[in-house]
């Protein structure tokens, strides 16, 4: 149990919105739902971030909440060119009251290149000092 408390306080979360296009992908559940979704940032750090966007089924939580499928994230951070590709697993799944076909995911990054990882810290910290 403290490990993961520790792996998940590994870096700061910084407030960030920006858009974000999203895949769901999985080797181990049929995944009939090709599309592509449009989601926003909440939060961010170097491990993760805080996305809102929607599920195609509420079925699906079990499976997403298990690693059984997985979430294929372009981050469309203003500042950059191209869009930044990592590989996510959810941590957590949350109902937005107020949006009832959208929610809260937690996103844990599995495969972001250190390269983008480095590139998200910039530009949080950047985004941080211009607030000051």
């Amino acid at each position: 149990m403290t490990e993961s408390f520790t792996t998940r306080k590994e870096f700061v979360r910084l407030h960030a919105e920006f858009p974000v296009r999203y895949k769901f992908l999985s080797k181990e559940v049929e995944i009939q739902e090709d599309a592509i979704f449009e989601g926003i940032t909440a939060r961010m750090g170097g491990d993760g971030l805080l996305l809102h966007g929607k599920i195609p089924s509420f079925n699906w939580i079990p499976a997403l909440l298990m690693g059984k499928i997985h979430i294929g994230v372009n981050l469309l951070i203003p500042s950059l060119d191209t869009a930044i590709k990592c590989l996510c697993q959810v941590a957590w799944i949350e109902e937005i009251t107020e949006n009832k076909d959208r929610c809260s995911l937690g996103l844990r990054f599995l495969e972001i290149s250190k390269e983008d990882q480095d590139q998200v810290m910039k530009y949080l910290i950047r985004s941080q000092v211009r607030k000051s």
